[in-house]
């Protein structure tokens, strides 16, 4: 089999150094031909084969390897040609979702799953739940593991985002939240090295010792008799957790194993400023009512730099119909007290909930885009689905509550979505439930795709444009530089004016944007004992360029690595310093830390920051 792979690089080595790229069709061809030639009814010889085969030689062959002569730029356009998913990376990072392990959760809402296997709110079928499980929970085997399939697909991966999912991140104490991240960038600075197969293989072996189960079906026996009782009402989400996690001997030990100190965390971060396997954001979710000013200053503390917020409705009676003790007013609190710190703000907002309707729903969601007190930076927007197991199961079997048929449900979300301004991006519409899992509810995998179509026929019929940032990316293709256009969009919230620049081609396509934040310096003067910042502060919060991800230090491909994010923080800086700012200050990740030092930032406390 090895001498038949090879055949199949060569070949498509070949082909890349005649014509610089190989079409699907050309790939498709020279795979069939391999199948063809090993008499097999079966695929053995396909596209997710290849990478792989070629790392193993690459690492464990280097003679064989130097003898097919692959160059730099080879090698970047052979990653291109075999890389499975390209969208992975087609935002100009390698995105990786970690799950934190089951904790008691302060809320108690209708419509959340309880999955005493799983945090709160999260089901263990989830492909990144499945990922954690397996890993018990274990943030560095999770990221080993996730850098690892990433590379064998042909993604680059020097640059990562890390998003940290399972319920609400302040629920968690301190100390977790402290070895949780620290143990993020251990795994990043140790990937690709001697030390990380050592790692991992000890904790493995310790998770094993202890007799902690990582299979799934060995998990569900474990913990079907609780999670009955859950179902039956008889035991809250909180209590199972306490009995299967809090009580037990192993879990008690790894909980005392699972702190660092603040130094620690500090030397990890400082390693990672310059690893070859980089952490250019860090995300991690919670609720808006968790959100305090010292509860921010440790969330910065760890090399966070977006939030993501559960909202789903401003409207009150639709809140409190799901038992979601939160009102408006601490929405609009969080988002300020975020966006001073310089937070990006990911928000989760839901249709059809108990107690909306399809008017309501729009009404609700337009608010939320445009009010001042609001305005997020993302969304993740989310029709309800009746999973089983959650409190909701009952009304629906009362009649209480209904799901939007599709027609209803394609109305309301193609409406969201023309309604969402252009510094706003509408990241997902469907969690990642199985059909299985959802007993009532959309259970289409392709809703996005659905929801674009009816978008598209809204815009031929009505003349209308879709604004939001998702629609507009330039993905994984490519833009000429000379053609872009740097334009700024003007917004008001509640203590800051904001101003969104982006790179657009003649299209409309987006390649590059900053968010710039100027804050009201009366504001931050009366709250200066809860804030990290000075007036006369500005803020970027966020620079993101689009395009084929380009490996640190590599020259430009597609929009990346050609000038566009240096001219955006110019303008950025231009533009405060004309508004009256005297110092501008960035939220940086640990990871690009030294892109900013080469601007002229210096690093100054939770921030970097430059003199206007």
């Amino acid at each position: 089999m090895a001498h038949v792979m090879e055949r199949i690089v060569l070949e498509i080595l070949a082909v890349l150094r005649a014509k610089g790229n190989i079409e699907p069709k050309e790939l498709d061809r020279i795979l069939n031909d391999a199948n063809r030639r090993a008499h097999s009814s079966t695929r053995r010889f396909a596209k997710k084969r290849i990478f792989p085969y070629y790392l193993d030689v690459k690492d464990n062959d280097p003679a064989r390897w130097e003898s097919w002569n692959v160059t730099p730029l080879l090698e970047r356009q052979f990653m291109a040609a075999v890389r499975m998913k390209p969208r992975r990376t087609a935002s100009g990072v390698a995105t990786i979702t970690v799950i934190t392990k089951p904790w008691r959760c302060s809320s108690n809402c209708l419509y959340c799953p309880a999955d005493v296997r799983m945090p709160k709110s999260y089901l263990a079928d989830e492909p990144a739940c499945q990922r954690a499980e397996r890993n018990w929970f274990d943030p560095y085997l999770q990221m080993a593991s996730r850098l690892r399939a990433l590379v064998q697909m042909g993604h680059v991966t020097d640059k990562v985002e890390v998003i940290v999912l399972g319920g609400t991140w302040c629920d968690y104490p301190a100390d977790y939240q402290l070895w949780f991240a620290s143990e993020l960038f251990r795994a990043l600075n140790e990937a690709g090295t001697p030390a990380a197969a050592r790692s991992a293989e000890r904790r493995r072996a310790w998770y094993e010792r202890h007799g902690m189960a990582n299979d799934a079906d060995e998990r569900a026996a474990q913990t079907a008799a609780v999670q009955a009782d859950v179902e039956a009402g008889r035991l809250t989400y909180n209590q199972a957790v306490t009995q299967l996690y809090g009580m037990d001997a192993a879990w008690q030990q790894a909980s005392a194993c699972q702190t660092v100190t603040p130094a620690q965390l500090e030397a990890q971060q400082k390693a990672n400023e310059t690893a070859a396997h980089r952490m250019v954001g860090l995300v991690i979710e919670t609720r808006p009512d968790t959100v305090t000013a010292s509860r921010l200053t440790l969330i910065r503390r760890l090399g966070c730099t977006k939030v993501q917020m559960g909202v789903q409705s401003l409207d009150k009676d639709v809140l409190r119909a799901n038992r979601r003790s939160i009102a408006p007013e601490q929405i609009a609190d969080a988002f300020t007290l975020a966006r001073l710190f310089g937070f990006k703000i990911h928000a989760h907002f839901m249709a059809n909930l108990p107690g909306s309707s399809p008017a309501a729903d729009k009404a609700d969601y337009r608010r939320f885009v445009t009010e001042e007190p609001y305005q997020p930076d993302e969304i993740k927007l989310y029709p309800c689905a009746l999973v089983a197991g959650s409190q909701l199961v009952p009304r629906y079997e009362a009649g209480e509550w209904r799901p939007y048929t599709e027609e209803e449900l394609l109305d309301v979300l193609a409406a969201d979505v023309l309604a969402t301004p252009p510094f706003i991006r509408v990241s997902r519409m469907i969690r990642d439930f199985s059909a299985g899992d959802i007993v009532a509810g959309n259970k289409k995998g392709n809703l996005r795709q659905a929801v674009d179509r009816r978008v598209a026929e809204t815009c031929a019929a009505t003349g209308a444009r879709v604004q939001e940032i998702r629609t507009r990316e330039i993905g994984t293709g490519s833009v000429e530089r000379a053609t872009l256009q740097l334009t700024c969009h003007s917004y008001r919230t509640s203590a800051t004016d904001e101003r969104f620049l982006q790179w657009t081609a003649p299209d409309g396509r987006i390649a590059g944007f900053l968010r710039l934040s100027l804050p009201d310096p009366a504001f931050v003067a009366a709250h200066a004992d809860e804030l990290p910042v000075a007036p006369g502060e500005a803020m970027i919060r966020e620079v993101h360029v689009y395009g084929k991800v380009a490996g640190i230090g590599d020259a430009g491909h597609a929009a990346q690595h050609t000038g566009l994010g240096r001219a955006l923080v110019e303008r950025a800086c231009a533009l405060a310093s004309q508004a009256g700012y005297r110092r501008m200050n960035v939220i940086s990740s640990i990871g690009t830390r030294e892109y900013y030092r080469h601007l002229g930032f210096a690093d100054n406390g939770l921030y970097q920051q430059r003199p206007l």
